[in-house]
């Protein structure tokens, strides 16, 4: 498969998140030429530092939400581009609500008729959220959601809806070549150690020995897969034909309790923390967990990192950055 990326030229917008460097280091890994357009609100340049060595990466510090950033791509033409760009934590989009629905409803909106214009194939981020605090478990593709449209979280609940829109509206009326994922809750190095998701919390907090919060009664699920295997599912959607035009779900199948989790980290750090019980955040949904039929079907492939194994390798990594902490500050 990864012939197929060799010397293709590739839009990678948000590629300085964390999901998009892992993205960007696999395309390198590939020998494929990579442009990276980033407005640097929650990603970092660091991320990247690895990538660009090789000489393969363009980073292009820019907000795709504005028509001047697409107009000022001329007549570059790219292969495939990987639309990531948006910020995804909830502290992400709850401290940036405007750039967080302006990047995927306008964003996607220029992105794609440029697509159009050159012919590249177009790969959209959606996540899981559309599904809102879901009545159905676990999420099909075929479910419609149950999404507070004037939530606090619909500033990217929302907005991934319409971003999903804009691509289907526009492959009815012209022949665009696109592929849709929705992504899971997905974890491993490059977190932000304070964008507010639970894994970076609850490691930080056993490695300092510091209480664990848990909010609520700890009973809610989530499902979490590790970033190489969510690169994987990328790859291997942009270039499958049978994905052309459907929503994909991926992640990992495996659904833990928030409480399950917590006293997991506790052991795997060995850490003599305890666990603290805190206030649900508003519209926090209850249970999430992917049914990735779809996927193993047409991509056949499925998550190969457990959460042990995967949280191991998360671990080392804060356990690495934690000491330059005082430092990091979340943009």
């Amino acid at each position: 498969m990864e012939k197929l990326f060799t010397n293709k030229s590739i839009l990678v917008t948000g590629g300085a998140g964390f999901i998009g460097s892992h993205l960007v280091d696999r395309l390198v890994q590939t020998k494929a030429k990579v442009t990276v357009i980033d407005n640097l609100i929650t990603g970092h340049r660091e991320n990247l530092k690895a990538a660009e060595k090789s000489g393969l990466v363009n980073f292009i510090q820019a907000d795709i939400s504005l028509p001047e950033t697409i107009s000022a791509l001329g007549t570059a033409h790219y292969d495939l581009i990987f639309h990531l760009a948006s910020p995804a934590s909830p502290r992400g989009y709850m401290d940036n609500p405007i750039e967080t629905y302006t990047v995927n409803s306008f964003g996607t909106h220029y992105l794609t008729r440029y697509a159009l214009s050159t012919g590249a194939r177009f790969l959209f981020a959606s996540t899981s959220e559309v599904y809102g605090d879901p009545l159905e478990h676990p999420q099909r593709e075929e479910y419609w959601g149950n999404v507070n449209p004037i939530g606090i979280r619909a500033c990217y609940d929302v907005s991934k809806r319409f971003g999903e829109m804009v691509l289907t509206t526009t492959a009815r009326r012209f022949d665009f070549d696109f592929r849709l994922v929705r992504i899971f809750n997905t974890y491993g190095p490059r977190m932000d150690p304070k964008d507010g998701r639970v894994i970076p919390n609850l490691v930080l907090q056993a490695i300092s020995n510091q209480p664990l919060t848990v909010h609520g009664d700890g009973t809610q699920t989530r499902s979490f897969c590790y970033v190489s295997d969510l690169v994987e599912y990328l790859l291997r959607t942009m270039v499958s034909l049978e994905t052309r035009g459907i929503p994909i779900n991926i992640g990992h199948p495996e659904e833990y309790t928030m409480l399950a989790l917590a006293k997991k980290v506790i052991d795997l750090t060995d850490s003599t923390s305890e666990i603290t019980f805190t206030d649900r955040p508003e519209d926090d949904p209850n249970r999430r967990q992917p049914d990735i039929s779809r996927a193993k079907k047409l991509l056949g492939y499925e998550p190969q990192i457990t959460l042990d194994i995967g949280l191991k390798k998360t671990i080392d990594f804060f356990k690495t950055i934690a000491p330059t902490m005082s430092k990091i500050r979340y943009k």
